[in-house]
């Protein structure tokens, strides 16, 4: 029987669970679905992209957040292109107050480019239309530039669409960072803040979906951690209609006991139906990344990320055969040494650019060792014609 999205959010709110992971295919109703739970949780409530100080009780993040962000494209001498944030207690929270703009860059730099910099601005004055003062706040524009070493810097410039939705996720990212801090410390009135005592649900409807499949994994990794160091009270929603993304964060929450995972359907009559997933993910895409890791190995082009991609094949695997932990599928002798150098070299710290350098040839025979082990062992034929 169909729902409403109404009463589908409802659900959401009612289900006891820490985390809550929905896919849906685009179109389906995701963003309507993260209002309408707004609207259910707090009717009245001020949003982020307003000025209420306290009493938040859901943040979300979609494509209204992006209705924060917009341009001055500076069309009287176009030289000085802008990117201004709409004026909220919230952002100016994290970036005034608690510092975290060199954060918010590091962030946008490991999805994008290290050389593409942003720069928030300080407190300024300029003029209006009736040459009147107006006082510009700090942190309220955002310039970006190009820096090419020893070559000449570009400034200025105007990033695509998707590099800018990966700097407004960056800024919601490390705020989302904050907010768990603040929230893990137990006692209320120890906190820094009181801003977020009354918050109990984060809301995330697919967040950077114009990243490749690499990034791709390295935000649901982050995102997966980031959620696993929550110890409050505080609960997740997140919608995705991408099959990489919901699957790796499938994988990573796989083991987190207060879990549910769901899909989303829009029925021909115009309701909903949202169903729970059985308990191995639906998406076959460990076939893909086996096809991607046999052509590297084939053409000698093995990177730092390709070791992801192996983890990725062993979580898959040992989730549908049963064991309780992915390690169990690498081969008897020197276990501890191969689960120890897959996660150190699956890690998600660095840019891609400085990962790829690290790679030796040890590991590039290692790899190839245990992708020829893992289809031997498990049955995979070989992916590449």
């Amino acid at each position: 029987m169909g729902q409403s999205l109404k009463e589908i959010a409802q659900s959401l709110k009612d289900t006891d669970k820490k985390v809550q992971l929905i896919y849906a295919f685009n179109g389906t109703g995701k963003t309507r679905l993260s209002r309408a739970f707004k609207e259910l949780i707090a009717p009245k409530e001020i949003d982020v992209e307003d000025e209420e100080e306290s009493g938040i009780k859901v943040l979300y993040y979609n494509a209204f957040t992006e209705d924060l962000f917009f341009w001055d494209n500076d069309l009287d001498t176009d030289l000085l292109r802008k990117l201004k944030i709409q004026p909220n207690n919230f952002t100016n929270w994290v970036l005034r107050n608690q510092g975290k703009g060199p954060n918010i860059i590091t962030n946008f730099q490991r999805y994008t480019s290290e050389k593409l910099t942003p720069r928030f601005n300080e407190t300024y004055t300029t003029k209006d239309k009736e040459n009147r003062d107006i006082i510009v706040n700090a942190y309220s524009e955002v310039t970006f530039s190009i820096e090419g070493g020893n070559e000449e810097n570009i400034e200025n410039i105007k990033i695509s669409k998707g590099e800018e939705s990966c700097f407004i996720w960056s800024v919601f990212y490390c705020s989302l960072e904050q907010v768990i801090e603040v929230l893990n410390v137990p006692e209320p009135n120890e906190r820094e803040t009181d801003q977020f005592d009354d918050l109990e649900f984060v809301f995330i409807d697919d967040p950077v979906s114009s990243l490749d499949d690499t990034h791709l994994i390295e935000l649901a990794v982050n995102i997966a951690e980031l959620i696993k160091s929550s110890t409050s009270e505080l609960k997740f929603i997140i919608t995705t209609h991408n099959p990489l993304f919901y699957n790796v964060l499938f994988n990573e929450f796989n083991r987190v006991k207060k879990t549910k995972k769901w899909r989303l359907e829009k029925l021909n009559d115009g309701n909903f139906s949202l169903f729970e997933q059985p308990k191995d993910s639906p998406f076959s895409y460990h076939l893909f990344l086996l096809s991607e890791l046999e052509k590297a190995i084939e053409l000698g082009e093995i990177q730092k990320y390709h070791f992801n991609f192996l983890r990725n094949i062993f979580e898959k695997t040992s989730t549908f055969l049963g064991f309780n932990s992915w390690e169990e599928l690498l081969p008897q002798e020197s276990r501890e040494s191969y689960y120890k150098r897959i996660i150190n070299l699956s890690s998600h710290a660095k840019h891609n650019g400085e990962e790829i350098s690290i790679i030796e040839e040890n590991d590039k025979r290692v790899l190839g060792y245990l992708v020829g082990e893992v289809k031997r062992m498990y049955g995979f034929k070989s992916a590449v014609n």
